[in-house]
């Protein structure tokens, strides 16, 4: 009889042990196919599965406990049989469940218990209220002797680690959840943080998933969904969105099964949708004009006809709200702090057929760009920052991002931090849009960041803004110090009007801008000219000339002012050369990640901004040749554009490179010569000897 080499999985008895603990501890526990709570099955059952479909999402137990603040934490169980099964973690230490495109990593969710818990949290995430989750795995084997040996691993889950999950810590069985002792496992939980570059990291990571998902979702729009324009398609991504939010204990959020797809007057698809919108614009308390004029807008794609007819029992509105929500949820859910309607807007834009000269209008700044821009105009938690072309509004998240970094770093009083992230939001931010379908995007974003949308406005910024506040204090200036601004390239001047617009309704602070570069070499003179006269350029930054690659070609400057102190002509500036930041773009369409950090691109970018704001002393990565202090001519207005000179006057060592090259020259030809006369020589001799 032949020998059974193959290994049998102990998951039973696993599963016994570690229920046994369970019940020892007088937890209420939910097996497999048992229910929890309506809100946590359904999200269960809504999520791609472990072998990728739908409909089956089932821990091997569940439950629900509430700490001493009255807060609930789902936990969620995975049990495994064999060794070596607990977690699969990629190279940076997180849970290995994407692969390389976006894709689930189905085999590692399917093979470790970790893998599947985590899997399961982030259902919760994705479809329900919940933003922390416990997700265990527990996996184990039998010795020698035929004793159980196992191995436990508890990760948090979190909107704070953006669903990756973080490690709690080690435990050899599950007395954490007992009642006596969860309140203490839930503060060490608590004081799980991740450092700046991993949360960095996770941001990085999760921007390329949504920009993966954002393509998937927009060419399936285009493809399959007929009689939807342009702006539609983004009306119905911001409603969507906006309708599913939900307010903890005041709105619920808009869940697929809600829409009916009825025929019957008040009760369609998109009724219903506007309706929810109508309850979250409520209970955010925004200003009764800026409401009316979302919903009014949104009402007008959502109510038409063609959206909520009906065929084969499912109106369209209900399909593309069904592909958002499955597609973006887990996305806007998580708390990313970045341009989220950025990315969603220059996505769905480029179907559009923009001339060349169009489309540079309408291309985001990259994530990195924006942040580098905020830190040039010096923005800190005190800052009151404004932008006058705002678009999505992601020049303003980046300054919303570094004032509440630096909040947090500076206050030590929870209560003072509260009061202060609000006053942030609410009263420090304003930006100005004048397309109604990209301000409509911004407000969105900042909707999403919680809530900035206080002073985003859509008017002329060049003609319809006397820079007051726009709700609230409408009688108050609104205090500019730190100005931020990617413009339409298409405006006067490059869109240098809409920079000395904005300077010139300022007291004081810096102000960054991202422009093309002619406008600094001649195609803006009269207007530099006239900043000038008020205000100092600090610095002229040359991008690279592939920033927006597949968007636009266009070469780029950044220019940095200091506010309100008319330039000097002996005034020193910064020229910097930043062809090579370090990053490397591609344009494929298939590809996981089109722009790689290759030669240091985020130190390279710190080292900019501290040449900046302290000049040659900070230089290291940059050579002497790509960073150069020199003058401008205030009267001129097109020498902003300055590169460190060539010397062309020869040094001693190109001296003796010369000669070096010349001698070994000579004696090449000396060698040369010599052989030849060896073989002539030869030659000569071999004929003599024949003649005898």
């Amino acid at each position: 009889m032949a020998k059974e080499t193959s290994v049998r999985s102990i998951e039973p008895n696993i599963a016994d042990l570690a229920n046994g603990w369970l019940k020892s501890y007088k937890l209420e526990y939910k097996l497999e196919q048992e229910p929890l709570n309506t809100e946590i099955d359904k999200a269960l059952a809504d999520y791609f599965t472990k072998n990728g479909g739908t409909g089956a999402n089932r821990p091997d137990a569940k439950l629900l406990l509430q700490d001493k603040d009255l807060n609930f934490y789902p936990i969620l169980i995975e049990y495994k049989g064999y060794k070596g099964k607990l977690e699969k973690l990629d190279a940076n230490g997180q849970v290995d469940n994407k692969l390389t495109k976006n894709e689930p990593n189905l085999k590692n969710i399917n093979s470790f218990a970790v893998n599947g818990a985590v899997h399961y949290a982030n259902a919760l995430l994705h479809h329900t209220t919940y933003t922390d989750i416990i997700a265990i795995g527990m996996t184990g084997y039998k010795d020698e002797a035929g004793k159980i040996q196992h191995e436990i691993g508890v990760y948090y889950v979190s909107s704070n680690n953006f669903g990756v999950g973080q490690k709690v810590g080690e435990f050899t069985d599950f007395s954490f959840l007992a009642p006596k002792n969860f309140d203490a496992f839930i503060e060490k939980v608590k004081t799980l943080s991740l450092t700046p570059d991993e949360k960095e990291r996770l941001k990085e990571q999760r921007e390329r998933e949504i920009n993966a998902s954002l393509v998937k979702l927009n060419n399936d729009i285009y493809q399959n969904e007929k009689g939807l324009g342009e702006n539609d398609r983004v009306y119905l991504v911001a409603a969507s969105i906006i309708a599913t939010l939900g307010i903890q204990g005041k709105v619920s959020p808009l869940e697929k099964t809600d829409l009916k797809s009825s025929i019957e007057k008040g009760h369609r698809d998109g009724d219903i949708v506007v309706r929810k919108i109508e309850a979250f614009l409520a209970e955010k308390e925004l200003p009764a004009e800026k409401k009316d004029f979302i919903i009014r807008t949104l009402k007008n794609t959502l109510t038409t006809e063609n959206i909520n007819k009906v065929e084969n029992g499912e109106s369209q509105l209900k399909r593309v709200f069904t592909k958002i929500v499955d597609d973006l949820g887990i996305y806007y859910k998580i708390g990313l702090t970045t341009d989220f309607t950025g990315k969603l807007f220059n996505e769905m834009y480029g179907w559009l057929g923009f001339s060349q000269d169009k489309l540079n209008d309408v291309v985001l700044t990259p994530s990195y760009v924006a942040a580098l821009l905020v830190k040039l105009a010096r923005v800190n938690k005190d800052s009151f920052v404004w932008d006058f072309a705002t678009g999505s509004a992601g020049l303003l998240i980046a300054a919303m991002n570094e004032m509440l970094n630096d909040a947090k770093a500076t206050i030590t009083s929870p209560e003072e931090l509260t009061i202060k992230e609000i006053h942030i939001k609410a009263k420090q931010l304003l930006g100005l849009e004048v397309l109604p379908s990209v301000y409509m995007l911004a407000v969105l974003n900042m909707i999403l960041m919680g809530d900035g949308s206080s002073n985003i406005i859509n008017r002329d910024s060049l003609v319809d803004f006397k820079g007051n506040y726009e709700y609230g204090d409408t009688n108050n200036i609104f205090p500019a110090d730190a100005f931020v601004l990617n413009p339409p390239y298409s405006a006067n001047g490059n869109g240098m009007n809409f920079v000395e617009k904005a300077l010139g309704m300022m007291n004081k602070g810096y102000a960054a801008f991202i422009i093309q570069s002619s406008a600094g070499s001649g195609r803006a003179k009269e207007y530099n000219k006239r900043i000038l006269a008020k205000h100092t350029l600090l610095a002229s930054i040359k991008m690279p000339i592939d920033l927006f690659i597949g968007k636009s070609s266009v070469q780029t400057n950044i220019y940095v002012f200091r506010v309100n102190e008319a330039h000097k002509k002996d005034e020193i500036v910064k020229f910097i050369d930043f062809s090579n930041d370090g990053y490397t773009r591609t344009n494929r369409k298939k590809a996981s990640n089109n722009l790689k950090d290759t030669d240091r691109a985020k130190e390279r970018y710190e080292e900019v901004v501290n040449l900046v704001r302290f000049g040659k002393s900070k230089l290291n990565i940059l050579t002497e040749k790509e960073y150069y202090e020199g003058t401008i001519d205030p009267k001129n207005g097109s020498d902003w554009n300055q590169a460190a000179p060539i010397d062309t006057r020869p040094t001693l060592n190109d001296f003796k490179k010369t000669v070096s090259e010349y001698l070994a020259w000579e004696v090449s030809c000396l060698l040369k010569r010599q052989s030849a006369e060896e073989e002539e020589e030869e030659e000569e001799g071999k004929e003599e000897s024949l003649g005898k």
